[in-house]
């Protein structure tokens, strides 16, 4: 009976429209936010940050990038990993070819190489969808791959193909422990997935989801294409890119063109898939199913005295994953979200749900 809208009466447009418009929301969030950004840092062990909660937000943020573009306008996209190490190794040039160079603008600079990247693979989703632009995604995904292992400018001459970065600074404060690189990675993630969040709820949110719905009618009653769909290209490419560059300074610190290969590409799908395509808070919750399902297969079988090797827990996650990617595509299409979803929608109606 606390989860109750009774009484809260909208007098403007603008307070009808809130992103949050029921009171409890806001408090939640408050209070989400306040443990999120006070209490984890002063209690979370140096473990915990790096092997669970910086990769968490970094992978939530690139989900909701990959959201804007699949569960929103409609257009799959088998590349994310490319657009990702696209924005890292441009952050990596920008921070290492100019000096002083900001590690803010060298994340935005990534974002923004990423953006430039996926509208050039976006354009033949003017012509193909489905399946075909699936195929012509994943090209990306083999072009970056070629050309971060052949072409010696990309990682500043290094033999090895591998390249790193140290010494990180933001606005004169050194990311020298864990808990400011996760502070740096809840404040990107925060301010981007509320940025997609107004574009989706705007006028541009809705001329993406026409796309998804029905292409043919929306260019009739006046949509752009062109517009809708390398938009959507654009904005996707802009937030992965810079989860790439978190990805690649905050969480590895060294990495080569193997951190994003293919198997990232589809593992930001599968967390959009359980997560639930077409909502925000979708991306967050398959990431942080992504995140902790390995954690926990190698936990519980300890806890219940059973001896499992790595290679079969690694199995076992695998068959894990398609069996729930099965399951959420039949069941629930719409993931985690909708059940989320349907739980408040529940708690308003309560002690009488129906």
């Amino acid at each position: 009976m606390f989860y109750r809208e009774n009484g809260q009466f909208k007098t403007s447009y603008q307070s009808d429209l809130q992103i949050f418009p029921i009171a409890q929301d806001r408090i939640a969030l408050a209070l989400f936010a306040l443990v999120a950004f006070v209490a984890v840092p002063m209690l979370a062990s140096d473990y915990l940050f790096r092997a669970v909660l910086v990769p968490f937000l970094i992978l939530s943020l690139a989900a909701i990038g990959l959201n804007v573009l699949v569960g929103y306008c409609g257009q799959i996209s088998l590349g994310t990993g490319a657009f990702m190490a696209v924005g890292a190794y441009a952050a990596y040039n920008l921070n290492a070819r100019i000096e002083g160079m900001p590690l803010l603008l060298s994340l935005i600079g990534g974002g923004f190489c990423a953006m430039v990247f996926g509208i050039l693979f976006g354009i033949p989703s003017l012509r193909i969808r489905g399946l075909y632009l699936a195929v012509a995604t994943l090209a990306a995904q083999f072009f970056t791959d070629w050309f971060t292992n052949r072409v010696a400018w990309v990682t500043n001459g290094s033999s090895s193909g591998s390249v790193s970065v140290s010494a990180l600074q933001f606005f004169g404060l050194a990311l020298d422990t864990p808990a400011r690189k996760y502070l740096l990675c809840l404040s990107l993630l925060v301010l981007l997935g509320l940025a997609a969040k107004n574009l989706v709820r705007g006028a541009i949110g809705r001329e993406w989801m026409a796309m998804r719905d029905m292409d043919v009618a929306a260019a009739v009653i006046g949509i752009r294409p062109v517009y809708a769909k390398l938009s959507a290209f654009a904005v996707s490419s802009f937030i992965v890119g810079v989860a790439g560059a978190l990805w690649g300074f905050v969480h590895l610190g060294a990495w080569e063109p193997a951190a994003f290969g293919i198997d990232k590409s589809f593992q930001l799908l599968f967390m959009v898939i359980i997560g639930g395509l077409g909502s925000i808070v979708g991306a967050v919750f398959g990431a942080a199913f992504i995140v902790l399902l390995p954690l926990f297969l190698n936990l519980v079988p300890h806890w219940l005295g059973l001896a499992i090797s790595t290679g079969t827990a690694s199995f076992l996650e695998h068959m894990i994953f398609g069996a729930l990617i099965v399951f959420f595509l039949i069941v629930e299409p719409h993931g985690l979200a909708a059940l989320w979803a349907t739980a408040r929608q529940k708690l308003r109606l309560w002690p009488f749900p129906h």
